[in-house]
This record gives structure tokens, C-alpha cells and sequence, in this order.
């Protein structure tokens, strides 16, 4: 099978090619086809004729978007409704990556497919409305939902805790809870779909739930590293966007695709560190 990816500079797009590593995976960063630009996907498509579509771009800095709404909507909207289109044209595949910001975090249980999404900030509307418009314009689709997506390269939230671990003491938020997601093991969670699985919504996201807090601990107990880390709440650090304050992912699916519990992950991620 050939799958393109587009995205392919970013944690997710970095992890798929060897999880895809039986298939002809061909690599798209934004240079290469800028998922906007009706024109350069009409071009990568036709060129290279794949017959799924891993669509892993996305603009994800969340505080930046309230601001940048236009950019944000661009890349997370546009983007995807006109991949969607564009596939759909061609009957090719798409799989379309999302996020629990979709959700507004009020709730106290695990958010499922089926859950009505609420977004309160730019970049979760804008996310949701890429999901939308895949909805409505490719029926041969998959919307992947994730969360708290880590790797050992780019900027996440764990390298940012090493980084700032030299300088000393850290304050760590322990109020917002979600499910941590080794961006590998998504990875190998999309390639489940590329056989039979039907079409619509799928929640993706290491299994269990933390806050940032005791994720931040569990890194540096893994890396034996002893760092003071005090437990604060959202407030302490006031930011332009929203978090959703619970948001964990589980999936009603039958059959789920499982991935392995957050902590597991963590720990594969801190040994590729080491």
C-alpha cells in the first residue's frame, strides 16, 4: 500500500514511517505540500497516487492561535477540507488526526467518540472544524483523536522539563489531567487502520490518566533524575488559551484499538533519552 503523510517533520509524521514499514510511505512537510494550497495537494496527489493519506500537519500552539486565528484556521480548517476534498475526488483514504482540545474538560469521566464536542479555545474550534469538514467531504475517512503527544524529538512537553530541570526546582501544573500519548505508539495505532476498520471517530491516547504534575515526577524518576517539583494549579500560570481541565480519551469502538498505558511509554521514550 502507499501512504502519503504529509506533516512529516512533526512527532507523529516522524514516528509513522517505521510503523509503516511493510507499505511505500511517502513523506510531505509543509515545503513539500502545504496542505492549503489546493494546488501543491492537487500536484503531490497526482504525482505520487497514494492510496491513503496520513494527514499529520497541524498548527498546535495553542496560546499563539488565539491571536493568530487566521494562521490557525489555515493549517487545522483549510487544510483539511481541502485534503478532503482532494481525496475524496481521487477515492483515496484519509486519516486525519485530531485532539482532545475539541472537548472543553468539564466533565469527570473519560471523554468517548460519541461525546459532543465542546472547544473553548481557537485552536480546539479550529481543530474541530477540520474534523467537520473531513466529515462532510471524504466518507472513506478516519478521525483520530490523541492527546499529550510526545517524542524524542521536537518541542513537548517532557524535553521542556529536562530542559528547565538545569535550572533548578520546578512548580509543575497538577490540575489539568489528560492521557499522555508516545508519539510511536500512535504511530503503530494508525497503521490498525489500513485493513478493514470501518470508517468514523477514533479516540487514540495512552491508556490511563495523569496531570502534568505526576507525569513530570515519572519522567524524572526515569531518567534518575532529583529534581524538586512542587504541584500548583492552573492559576499560578495564567495563559491566553484554555486547558481543558479533564479531558483523558477512551474509546467505545468495537473492537478499540488499545494502545499501551502512558506510563510504558514514558518509559521507552526516557531510554531512548539515555
Amino acid at each position: 500500500m502507499k501512504i502519503l503523510i504529509a506533516g512529516a517533520d512533526g512527532q507523529l509524521g516522524r514516528s509513522l514511517p517505521a510503523a509503516l514499514a511493510d507499505h511505500q510511505v511517502i513523506r510531505c512537510n509543509r515545503t513539500q505540500m502545504d496542505i492549503a494550497n489546493p494546488a501543491l495537494v492537487t500536484e503531490a496527489l497526482d504525482h505520487h497516487q497514494p492510496d491513503v493519506v496520513v494527514n499529520a500537519a497541524a498548527w498546535n500552539q495553542v496560546d499563539k492561535a488565539e491571536t493568530e486565528v487566521a494562521a490557525a484556521y489555515r493549517v487545522n480548517a483549510v487544510g483539511p477540507r481541502v485534503l478532503a476534498e482532494a481525496t475524496a475526488a481521487r477515492d483515496i483514504v484519509l486519516i486525519h488526526v485530531s485532539t482532545d482540545y475539541v472537548f472543553d474538560g468539564e466533565g469527570s469521566r473519560p471523554y468517548v467518540e460519541t461525546d459532543m464536542p465542546r472547544p473553548r479555545s481557537v485552536y480546539g474550534a479550529s481543530k474541530l472544524a477540520g474534523e467537520e469538514a473531513v466529515r462532510m467531504t471524504n466518507p472513506r475517512h478516519h478521525i483520530v483523536r490523541t492527546a499529550w503527544v510526545f517524542h524524542e524529538e521536537g518541542a513537548n512537553f517532557p524535553r521542556t522539563m529536562i530542559r528547565l530541570a538545569a535550572e533548578g526546582s520546578l512548580r509543575v501544573v497538577n490540575d489539568q489531567i489528560g492521557s499522555p500519548t508516545y508519539a510511536p505508539d500512535l504511530a503503530e495505532g494508525i497503521t490498525q487502520l489500513l485493513g478493514d476498520a470501518p470508517y468514523g471517530t477514533w479516540h487514540m491516547a495512552g491508556q490511563g490518566e495523569t496531570s502534568w504534575y505526576q507525569f513530570t515526577r515519572s519522567l524524572f524518576e526515569n531518567l534518575g533524575l532529583e529534581v524538586p517539583v512542587a504541584p500548583v494549579s492552573t492559576s499560578a500560570f495564567p495563559r491566553p488559551a484554555h486547558r481543558p481541565a479533564y479531558a483523558p480519551l477512551a474509546s467505545l469502538r468495537e473492537p478499540a484499538i488499545t494502545l499501551p498505558h502512558w506510563t510504558d511509554g514514558l518509559s521507552r521514550f526516557c531510554r531512548k533519552l539515555s
